[in-house]
């Protein structure tokens, strides 16, 4: 039997040029958009999806910023009293029957008063990966004339200091100065082996209790299993009946999860950079920032593996699965060098073997017994995933290793159709075509490109051994944010203009229109 590591990685990608994939990308991104926000895909997921959503406007404010506004904008007025940011906002004009759970499981306006949640739209009660002030401050310098114009920082910025209240706040369970989750799907890696474990103690929902609607749409095999499914059920149907408090739910499932996390500091840094533009004093969120990085770095960090681990709350324990959610410390600014170094050397390795053994990095190990190359979060290569490790790349001053995998990765998104999630061998595509993130981050990569060529361009050749030095090291409080103007950022290239100025978008339940004029 061939193993994963026998292989043979995928060869370069001929036969598309950038303005060609952009045109592809803008396309799908048109098509998925329903006047107010974009759905991932229209059938497989037809609502609104929080970290989707972030990563869609990354993409979109390249060449249409009115509409990166206003798919953010549109995301946090469903955000609930709390602060939290739901994981999905319902489109009340899709059958219920269309998707599960649905908005009559989740019960928002009524199960969810108590904690704020919204009485004129439905959401779900759970959250995802915290992407949001960093897409809010790099559409903001994408078009900061129409950003000032429309006040968008301004309304946008005490909505994601709530939200970052409430994760470092309520979600504090263990008292231990980092996030944790409730509920797989709250990594946005929601089958990954990592939650094997803890998903043991959760007593299943009973089989026929409810009817899964993402089997009408994708390939069994390419999904979570029934089990996993049940239990996911269960889980939601406990925070749900306790009125979705985080303190007062008997939760059987609580993992601080080290690329949340990650994310998280992030949000802080770009939070510093959103205060500063207001003309705010952006010091406690710098100081927050490294707080949660000498946290991320004490309770998670694994010499051992050389990477991030996830911890287990109510085990405590770190739980031993190697996952893709253990390397996206990468992107955070200030990172120890040491640190930097060993997560570098576990990608190059056998676990992950990015740019060796595979041209995309997978979501899981490559030597786990749990590995699969084809369902979801076991082990297929995510686009939103290797996008994160590139910004990672670069925030450790690795150019030449970015622009590899930048170029793997636009490669990847134009043969696949820009598929949700690909063998990170064979780059054989699963799950939804002309999925909406993927399209997003292409287009973001191709405007990358431009601005940080690295060795080879970062358009479309093969991905090529790096030769970079070490990490640099530099302190937690004075690093560069990755979101700001210190060094080459985006912050600091993005600003001089990224394209072209949108039109006003449709009005909800319209037909989409064209969003921008022709990029030169």
């Amino acid at each position: 039997m061939t193993t994963a590591l026998q292989r043979p990685a995928a060869t370069a990608h001929p036969g598309w040029t950038p303005a060609g994939l952009l045109r592809r990308a803008r396309r799908v991104l048109d098509r998925n958009w329903t006047g107010s926000s974009t759905v991932p895909s229209r059938a497989l997921y037809p609502h609104q999806w929080s970290w989707d959503s972030a990563f869609i406007a990354i993409g979109l404010r390249h060449f249409a910023p009115e509409r990166a506004r206003r798919e953010l904008e549109t995301l946090f007025a469903a955000q609930w009293a709390d602060g939290r940011v739901p994981h999905i906002v319902f489109n009340p004009a899709v059958p219920l029957d269309a998707y599960f759970p649905s908005p009559d499981f989740w019960r928002s306006a009524t199960d969810g008063a108590a904690a704020g949640a919204p009485a004129a739209v439905q959401t779900s009660g759970l959250v995802q990966p915290p992407v949001h002030a960093l897409a809010v401050w790099l559409t903001h310098l994408a078009d900061p004339a129409g950003s000032r114009r429309t006040g968008f920082l301004e309304r946008l910025h005490p909505k994601l200091a709530a939200w970052q209240r409430y994760l470092t706040g309520s979600r504090d369970l263990g008292g231990r100065g980092l996030a944790a989750i409730v509920h797989p799907w709250e990594s946005g890696m929601d089958n990954s082996p990592c939650w094997d474990a803890p998903l043991a103690r959760v007593t299943p929902a009973a089989p026929g209790s409810f009817r899964r609607c993402d089997l009408d749409h994708g390939d069994p095999g390419d999904r979570p299993t029934d089990l996993d499914y049940r239990r996911y059920v269960a889980l939601a149907r406990t925070y749900r009946d306790h009125g979705y408090h985080d303190a007062g739910t008997p939760h059987a499932f609580a993992v601080e999860d080290p690329g949340f996390n990650a994310l998280l500091i992030l949000a802080e840094h770009a939070l510093a950079d959103i205060a500063a533009a207001l003309g705010a004093d952006p010091t406690d969120h710098r100081i927050r920032a490294e707080q949660l990085t000498t946290a991320l770095v004490k309770r998670l960090w694994d010499a051992r593996t050389g990477m991030f681990l996830c911890h287990d709350l109510t085990s405590g324990r770190l739980l031993p699965e190697r996952s893709a959610t253990g390397l996206l410390p990468l992107i955070v600014p200030g990172l120890p060098g040491h640190i930097a170094d060993a997560l570098l050397r576990t990608l190059d390795g056998e676990h992950f073997s990015l740019g060796h053994g595979a041209r995309l990095a997978p979501s899981y190990d490559l030597c786990g017994k749990a590995f699969d190359a084809s369902r979801y979060w076991r082990g297929p290569a995510w686009f939103n995933v290797n996008w994160l490790i590139e910004r990672g790349l670069r925030e450790q001053g690795r150019p030449a290793r970015a622009a590899g995998l930048r170029s793997a990765i636009l490669g990847a998104a134009a043969e696949s159709d820009f598929a949700e999630y690909l063998d990170p061998y064979t780059e054989q595509p699963h799950g939804a075509r002309n999925f909406s993130w993927t399209a997003a981050l292409a287009a973001d990569l191709l405007d990358a490109g431009t601005r940080h060529p690295g060795a080879d361009g970062g358009l479309p050749e093969a991905a090529r051994p790096a030769g970079d030095g070490p990490a640099p090291r530099q302190p937690a409080a004075t690093a560069s944010t990755g979101t700001g103007t210190a060094g080459t950022t985006d912050a600091a290239i993005s600003a001089d203009g990224t394209g072209t100025r949108a039109t006003a978008p449709t009005a909800p339940g319209t037909a989409p229109a064209a969003t921008a004029e022709p990029i030169p």
